[in-house]
């Protein structure tokens, strides 16, 4: 690229430009910067600073038409004027501008129908590493006529002073500007908010073309058969999608179109915390030069303790989806065989595995059901549950309606089937029972992909009237009917029905006359 280019966006006095560095050129400035620490493992580790997770609260999209008639404005999706986005964006100019600058190209989305190139700016080398890791890198042939679609300003060390003034949330801005195809960053360097932001656009283009984009993996079998995982942050989602005898498409986000499932991304974004080699050895073996560990802690000697949260909860590592050996190259696959949902119920309510009917896949998707634990959050004591629809609410510009809409359609097209995995609490809910082990829970995603779940006979569970097999394989038979694995049953009727009523409220909201979307019979019933 030229120095063009960027004055064409406003950027003034630019230094060096450092264009599609390659991996050892960024790590050789990560540490020439003092950004990074080189760990045992041969990874950069580095800190992102107070924010050690995504802003959500400082996310906001120009208010303009045409964009406007589509977004669900509300708690997710915030507006913000057209005046004050020029104000912050001469901010994030004003940051940049003079300072030697990393320039990344690369793209979203593997299929050629549906992709979208981007390109980061940035002042920071670790940030260019991260986005390389997380999109997909071009060929050298198609960097040389690489046109940006989108182009994302990163002005981490810029703040709004004026936020106030503004009415904003606080002195934090991550802002789009979806006519002018462009988003600022201020104020957080985060990595999260690079990969989340360009996963949020998609999730505005592509269900405008008809095409599904989904917070879930995916991985395909020998014989083609594709699988997807939806879930929320610590459900299992990249864990039990990595699988060794399964080619991994993607750990994270994903899109359906008349041609199958593919990729948004070229890399994988992996928690570490409390990270096994023995239980997790696919994405433990992938820690190696090239990926970039965030917020760990390490001794004198650049061993990481996986163990230690001092820092935050959330610590992660991102590296190229080449670093797992079991990967399908395009990432991408035909039409899924089976849609797996994660929940980690941290009551200990919900079976460890059912198959879902079609109207209660829609409701269990539309309900986006996890739950926190004590010691993830402060001020959290009990289990807290959370519902955030079709397992990424956080990411969606278009009501859930729209992307439900979508699901229903490719799940008749297809005729796949639906399952709820539950990766929580047996027994008991937290500080009570025990968590699933990674073993049984393996064992029931394992029964699913050979489809040898349905030869199981099937009970209803009380209340939920969910569909769980009465024996699978080597799994303990009392914990595949939660009831029967508490030793308090007047308890955990309690607690289910409590359970059940949270559901219930959530899913109040699409229970208007004019919806089309009250899936609300499938879902628990709480009798008087």
């Amino acid at each position: 690229m030229n120095l063009t280019e960027l004055e064409e966006i406003g950027l003034r006095n630019v230094g060096k430009i450092y264009h599609n560095l390659s991996y050892d050129e960024l790590i050789r400035h990560e540490i020439e910067n003092s950004e990074c620490t080189l760990t045992k493992q041969g990874a950069t580790a580095v800190d992102t600073g107070v924010f050690t997770g995504r802003s959500p609260k400082d996310k906001y999209f120009v208010d303009r038409d045409p964009s406007n008639k589509y977004i669900a404005w509300g708690d997710v999706n915030h507006k913000v004027s057209e005046e004050i986005f020029k104000e912050l964006l001469e901010v994030a100019k004003e940051q940049l501008s003079g300072k030697d600058l990393y320039v990344t190209d690369v793209y979203s989305g593997a299929s050629v129908d549906s992709k979208r190139s981007i390109r980061f700016v940035t002042e920071i080398a670790w940030q260019a590493h991260f986005v390389k890791n997380m999109f997909i890198r071009p060929t050298e042939t198609e960097l040389e006529s690489f046109k940006p679609q989108f182009t994302v300003l990163n002005a981490c060390k810029a703040v709004n002073d004026k936020w106030k003034e503004h009415g904003l949330n606080s002195e934090v801005f991550v802002l789009f500007d979806i006519e002018n195809n462009l988003s600022i960053i201020g104020g957080t360097w985060y990595g999260g908010e690079l990969k989340k932001g360009i996963f949020s656009m998609m999730n505005y283009w592509l269900p405008l073309e008809n095409k599904l984009s989904m917070h879930c993996s995916a991985n395909v079998g020998k014989e083609g058969d594709t699988a997807l995982f939806f879930g929320l942050s610590g459900t299992g989602k990249t864990t039990l999608s990595t699988d060794p005898y399964r080619k991994l498409i993607g750990d994270d986000e994903h899109g359906w179109d008349d041609n199958g499932v593919f990729n948004f991304e070229g890399g994988c974004y992996a928690k570490v915390i409390n990270l096994d080699g023995n239980n997790e050895p696919e994405i433990y073996g992938a820690i190696k030069r090239g990926a970039l560990l965030e917020n760990v802690v390490l001794d004198d000697d650049g061993v990481v303790n996986y163990n230690d949260g001092s820092k935050t909860e959330n610590t992660r590592v991102s590296y190229p989806i080449e670093h797992i050996k079991n990967h399908e190259v395009s990432l991408s696959a035909g039409h899924p065989q089976n849609i797996i949902f994660l929940t980690a119920d941290a009551f200990g309510v919900l079976p460890p595995v059912s198959k879902l009917t079609r109207d209660q896949a829609m409701y269990y998707f539309l309900s986006g059901y996890t739950a926190k634990v004590a010691g993830t959050e402060r001020g959290i004591t009990e289990p807290v549950a959370t519902f955030s629809a079709c397992f990424g609410e956080a990411f969606l510009p278009l009501h859930p309606t729209v992307y439900a809409k979508l699901l229903g359609e490719k799940i008749d097209g297809h005729n796949v089937h639906v399952y709820l995995v539950n990766t929580g609490w047996t027994g008991g809910k937290y500080g009570v029972g025990k968590r699933m082990s990674i073993k049984d829970t393996r064992a029931c995603i394992n029964a699913i992909l050979d489809g040898s779940i349905n030869k199981s006979e099937f009970d209803t569970t009380k209340t939920f009237r969910l569909h769980v097999p009465k024996t699978l394989g080597d799994i303990n038979p009392e914990i595949l009917n939660p009831r029967n694995a508490w030793s308090d049953k007047e308890a955990f009727d309690k607690t289910r029905d409590t359970l059940a009523e949270m559901f219930i409220k959530n899913f109040q909201k699409y229970q208007t006359e004019e919806s089309e979307f009250d899936f609300s019979a499938a879902g628990p019933k709480v009798e008087a």
